[in-house]
Order: structure tokens, then C-alpha cells, then sequence
């Protein structure tokens, strides 16, 4: 692989100095605006820092793509091989909250694979940094997988808090999970060997897992798709249309089995005939839907859960059915992606 040193340097020296940003906004004070729920906060903080990233990208790689959470996307990004892609703040909803919970996130993709990550945690100074074929460090020092038995969960706390703490007669859903706030941060930390696995149910998009993946891969581990299918970068629609599972890769089997086996659900926005959960639709609406754009369901494998049904352009909603939890889940997976419903 290309030598990718002076990148690493310019992408560390941002975090840092982006992660300055973000402390000096905390001892101001901040305003919260809310995207599209209160799940989804953005602050001036978000926006200030993501200006800094990219302008600093872009003045130490003119030639490269950027894709930014805070910043208006750019087609031209789609004709690069190179394309930086940042979320300032993986977290925000932490940020606010006064939790140390969050990150800053650059990573680099090349030719729609991640090869180079940053996680910076300005809370506590703690810096992830990884290059594919060149392992990670954590604060300088070369860290990497565990080898524990018992393996950690590292789970999203919204998803942990509304869904996964629901014991089952054995007194426990799964395993070993320990949540968390960002996506990025539960990455590095797996790829320095804090905790084995991770999943999700809910989409994630391409910002909150470049960096994360690219630690993940430079460590010898991998993410993907719920489906199982591989995860690519620098995308018209940079939003992945289902939840993700990644980590160590024994791990990573065992969890994928425990997930299967337990019926652990998962949305996905945007189906397509040609996508594994298709085969969740039963027999009438696989023919009456075939080449809809609308089509969203939560599924546990083959098991239809929920399905929303309308039109993309308008959002306007021509069917909704399923058991009224995983619709009210469904629903709000898809107005993260798309906006309010009509």
C-alpha cells in the first residue's frame, strides 16, 4: 500500500485541533438545534469543527473527495479514488449530555474501501489511529484484539435502553453487552481490544463508520452489513440501508450466530428484490412491490416485522403494517434518513 504517513499526520493534527474546538464550546455553553428528533442534535460545535476538518483536507489534499455529516455533499466526490470522510462529532447526542461518550472521526477511503482511520476522544485525550497493513495504535503505543473467552457487546445505549434490555428466561437477551454512545469510538475501542463486538438494528451511514472500520481492518477485523453482505464507501447515497455487525472475527462469528439464533431484528430502508430481506416479504407484495422505491421493512431473517410503504419523493405514506413496536421503530429508523413523514 501507498505510504500513507503524511495523511495520518494532517488527519491527527485535525482531530486535535477540531477536539479544541469542541471543548472550548462546552465551556461556553451550547445551543442545540434537533435534525429530526431528539435523537438527532446538531450544534454550532458540530458545524465549527466540521468547517475546520475539511478545509484543513482539503488545503493538504486538494485533489482528494470530502464527505462531511455537517456539510453540504458534493457530487464531484463520486468521480475520486481518494475520499476523506469525517463526522465531527460521532455522538452529539453524548456531547450535549455531558457525556465523555463521543469522537472525533476522519477516515480515508480509497476506491470505496477504508484504509485509514482517526477516532480522537476529547473528553479524555484518548487517540485511535490505524493504517490497513500497518496495525494500530492507541496514543502512540500499538495496541490490538483481545484474546478474552467472554466476549464484550459493545451496544448502542438508545438501542439498549428501548429494546435489547428485555431478559429472557435465562435472565439475560445477550451476552456481554456493555452500551455506548458513538459508533466510531465503540470501533477503536474494539480494535484496541476494549471490547470484541459490536451490532446494531438501525441504519448507520457512511461518516459514523469509515474511521471505525478502517481501525477495525488495520487490526485484522471487519465490519459489515447485517446481511451479511460488504460495506462500501463513497456512494451516491452515502446511507447504509440496514444495521451493521463488526469486530474481532471469532467474535464476530459468534455474534452473528447469537443473532440469528435469537431472532435479533434489523430495518431496511430502500429494499430492493435483489437484497437478502426481500425473501421477508410474503409472496403478494414480493410481486406487487417489485421496482417500488419505497419499500421499508424491519425483519428478523425472514420474519416480516414491519413494512412501511411510500414515496420517497414526497413521503407520503401509502402503507404501514406490522406489529406496532417494530412499526414505531421502522418509522423513526426512516425519518432519520428521509425526514418527517407525510
Amino acid at each position: 500500500m501507498t505510504d500513507l504517513t503524511p495523511e495520518l499526520q494532517v488527519a491527527v493534527r485535525l482531530a486535535r485541533e477540531a477536539g479544541d474546538v469542541l471543548r472550548a464550546h462546552l465551556r461556553a455553553g451550547l445551543s442545540v438545534e434537533h435534525k429530526t428528533s431528539a435523537d438527532d442534535p446538531v450544534t454550532a460545535a458540530d458545524r465549527e469543527a466540521s468547517r475546520l476538518i475539511v478545509q484543513g483536507l482539503h488545503a493538504a489534499f486538494p485533489a482528494d473527495g470530502l464527505l462531511s455529516e455537517e456539510e453540504t455533499d458534493a457530487p464531484e466526490r463520486l468521480g475520486r479514488e481518494r475520499v476523506w470522510i469525517v463526522d465531527p462529532i460521532d455522538g452529539t447526542k453524548e456531547y450535549v449530555s455531558g457525556s465523555p461518550d463521543y469522537c472525533v472521526s476522519i477516515g480515508l477511503s480509497v476506491a470505496g474501501q477504508p484504509v485509514l482511520g482517526v477516532v480522537y476522544v476529547p473528553a479524555t485525550d484518548e487517540l485511535f489511529t490505524g493504517v490497513v497493513g500497518q496495525g494500530v495504535q492507541k496514543n502512540g503505543v500499538p495496541v490490538g484484539f483481545s484474546d478474552r473467552a467472554a466476549y464484550v457487546v459493545s451496544v448502542s445505549d438508545t438501542e439498549f435502553r428501548r429494546e435489547l434490555f428485555r431478559p429472557d428466561a435465562t435472565g439475560t437477551l445477550l451476552p456481554g453487552m456493555v452500551p455506548s454512545g458513538s459508533i466510531a469510538l465503540k470501533l477503536a475501542r474494539i480494535s484496541a481490544g476494549e471490547a470484541d463486538v459490536t451490532f446494531s438494528m438501525s441504519p448507520r451511514s457512511e461518516w459514523d463508520l469509515a474511521a471505525g472500520h478502517a481501525l477495525l481492518r488495520a487490526a485484522g477485523g471487519e465490519l459489515r452489513r447485517r446481511d451479511g453482505r460488504a460495506i462500501g464507501y463513497n456512494l451516491a447515497r452515502p446511507h447504509l440501508e440496514q444495521g451493521i455487525i463488526g469486530g474481532r472475527p471469532d467474535a464476530l462469528e459468534w455474534l452473528d450466530t447469537e443473532l440469528r439464533a435469537r431472532g435479533m431484528p434489523t430495518a431496511h430502508l430502500g429494499l430492493k428484490e435483489t437484497a437478502p430481506a426481500w425473501a421477508a416479504l410474503p409472496e403478494a407484495d414480493r410481486a406487487a412491490l417489485r421496482g417500488h422505491p419505497g419499500v421499508f421493512i424491519r425483519h428478523a431473517g425472514d420474519t416480516l416485522l414491519a413494512l412501511l410503504v411510500l414515496d420517497p419523493e414526497t413521503r407520503v405514506v401509502e402503507r404501514a403494517e406490522g406489529d406496532a413496536f417494530h412499526l414505531e421503530r421502522l418509522t423513526r429508523d426512516v425519518t432519520r434518513a428521509l425526514g418527517p413523514l407525510a
